[in-house]
């Protein structure tokens, strides 16, 4: 049963984090509107598709910075409570800091479930969209996949390779699918100097096609000028877009990754860390709402404006430990795993340091 200090503290919890978003999700949306406008109206952006990119954009990027913003709004109101003494009114009065936690544990379980959902389920719609817009009109040109080697495992058989890769018109350099036997035996190799998806006859061209199978201890050749002929994969599923993980919703994701994994795709990484990020982003709920309120629960000579000035210092610390391991799992062979783990580790040895302290 919720008494009255928790029903006070939990309201003050929620509606400044509701007014952190309704204030600061408006002024991103103006800037990037500022920043933007030139290449919508160059690339002739329709103004539907552009009410849409920004009702993706507010889903978007206010779960992006919901951590951002849960933190900044409790050291917000735990200062003026702090400042207005309430806090060592309500210590006072023989509450322990363990118990004055309690709302604030509650907000915190709240909004991680909200945004558990939220990343989960109601993000992946939105990605499609911002994303889509974005490479259409704001980054025209630029590539959204990788392009170059691309390899492919697409059974337990069958495997493909191209050197480079052309998705606008879905055209491939340098191919070559290989069949092996059950004993891992070459069955036949082809290769091509390129392959090309004919729409009109829903086949593929295969140019400078050259069919070498394996009968024994002799092989024979097959080659010609050009060949119509079919495959049982995608040309456009040989590189998914960079952002397709975030498009993914929870099952989804684990199906892709699955499926990714028995192809041997090489960024791999960066669909896992994707997946360990969304499972991670509600406990990092709990641990910037312990820092937020072990440091403003103690009244400052500098007041609220040294409580925020330390925050933010902390968020922007919190941003670029998880960019660093970030990168280093995408282009390196670091763990995803403790690229997500290690700066949650940190933070929550501080939350606990801090809380300490506060208690002291």
């Amino acid at each position: 049963m919720l008494s009255i200090i928790d029903k006070y503290i939990l309201k003050r919890y929620l509606a400044t984090f509701s007014l952190m978003l309704l204030l600061f999700i408006p002024i991103g949306i103006m800037v990037n509107l500022a920043e933007q406008i030139g290449k919508m109206i160059d690339n002739e952006a329709p103004l539907d598709e552009i009410v849409m990119y920004y009702v993706n954009f507010t889903i978007y990027i206010g779960n992006l910075l919901f951590p951002i913003f849960l933190f900044l709004s409790v050291i917000f109101f735990t200062s003026k409570l702090a400042n207005n003494t309430e806090i060592v009114a309500i210590l006072s009065s023989g509450v322990s800091y363990g118990r004055f936690l309690r709302p604030y544990i509650i907000g915190a379980s709240m909004i991680a479930v909200l945004m558990f959902f939220m990343t989960m389920f109601i993000v992946p719609n939105a990605s499609v969209g911002f994303n889509e817009f974005k490479y259409k009109y704001l980054k025209k040109g630029k590539q959204d996949r990788v392009t170059n080697n691309i390899f492919n495992q697409l059974n337990e058989t069958d495997f493909i390779y191209v050197s480079s890769f052309d998705p606008a018109r879905q055209l491939g350099h340098n191919f070559t699918f290989e069949r092996f036997k059950e004993n891992n035996e070459l069955d036949f190799k082809i290769s091509a100097a390129n392959i090309r998806w004919v729409d009109k006859d829903s086949s593929y061209r295969l140019t400078s096609y050259k069919k070498r199978t394996v009968l024994g201890d002799t092989a024979t050749i097959e080659s010609k000028r050009r060949l119509d002929t079919i495959f049982s994969f995608d040309i456009g599923d040989l590189t998914p877009v960079s952002y397709v993980a975030e498009t993914k919703n929870l099952f989804e994701l684990d199906t892709f990754i699955k499926d990714q994994r028995r192809k041997g795709a090489s960024n791999i990484n960066t669909y896992v860390l994707v997946k360990y990020k969304r499972w991670a982003l509600p406990l990092t709920a709990f641990i910037l709402t312990i820092i937020a309120v072990s440091v403003s629960s103690v009244k400052r000579r500098g007041g609220m404006g040294a409580n925020l000035a330390f925050g933010i210092l902390i968020a922007f610390i919190f941003i670029f430990f998880d960019k660093v391991f970030g990168t280093l799992a995408e282009q390196s062979g670091f763990s995803p795993l403790l690229a997500v783990i290690i700066p949650n580790v940190v933070f929550g040895c501080l939350a606990f340091y801090l809380l300490q302290n506060a208690k002291r």
